[in-house]
């Protein structure tokens, strides 16, 4: 069986930064069963509600703070 080498760790460029700056709050909607909930793209998670409305004020309300 042959090894691979792999170049070591100070021969890899360091990542580069994105090109265009990316939200940090992209929220949406998601259905569970009889609720929905806002989620985020940083993790957050609304409560569950039977109102699809509301779950979207929760959501509009967490990227207007830009809470985390």
């Amino acid at each position: 069986m042959d090894a691979t080498p792999v170049p070591p760790l100070d021969s890899v460029a360091p990542p580069r930064p994105p090109s265009q700056p990316q939200p940090s709050h992209t929220t949406s909607t998601a259905d569970r069963g009889s609720f929905c909930l806002a989620v985020c793209s940083c993790g957050w998670k609304g409560p569950a509600r039977r109102s699809r409305d509301l779950a979207r004020k929760d959501a509009a309300g967490h990227e207007a703070a830009g809470a985390v």
